[in-house]
């Protein structure tokens, strides 16, 4: 399953949007990234087993079930999650990329690719539009808390330092 969609963080047409900098965002992807259970209540456990700069090697458990992924940060770019096959788990991705068409615009581009190949996208067609559905809901609710965030000022340089 290969999917995407996009996000719109800030349009200078509406007004009940308030806007975020690219800045504000980055800090939020970087804090999902950080501190998953901010996002996902489900999570039982995140633990950052390595770091270094712009990497991430994180050990994820939910309940019994435990994963092991790999992020890569380009500063104020994009974010990649890698999950390397383990056990039952198949190989996959996601990467995370702030676009700006324009000064006022400002979207998030959610790419997913769950490995498999056309073939095993077929017979799954049904269970992956499952899949897109709420991988999509939980980018929404992800940005969501990232605007709390943002209007609460506490992804503004000055809270963070």
């Amino acid at each position: 399953m290969k999917f995407e969609h996009l996000i719109e963080i800030n349009d200078p047409l509406n007004p009940l949007i308030d806007p975020m900098t690219r800045e504000q965002l980055w800090r939020g992807l970087v804090l999902h990234a950080e501190q998953p259970k901010l996002f996902m209540p489900h999570l039982d456990e995140c633990t950052i087993v390595e770091r270094s700069p712009g990497e991430l090697h994180r050990s994820r458990r939910f309940g019994k079930l435990i994963v092991e992924d790999h992020v890569s940060m380009t500063p104020l770019q994009q974010i990649r999650y890698d999950v390397h096959a383990q056990g039952e788990i198949s190989a996959s991705s996601l990467t995370i990329t702030i676009e700006t068409p324009s000064d006022e615009l400002l979207f998030v581009r959610f790419k997913y690719d769950d490995g498999h190949d056309a073939v095993t996208d077929e017979a799954n067609k049904m269970y992956d539009e499952y899949k897109k559905s709420a991988y999509q809901e939980a980018d929404i609710d992800a940005i969501r808390i990232v605007r709390e965030l943002a209007v609460e000022g506490r992804l503004d340089a000055s809270y963070l330092n």
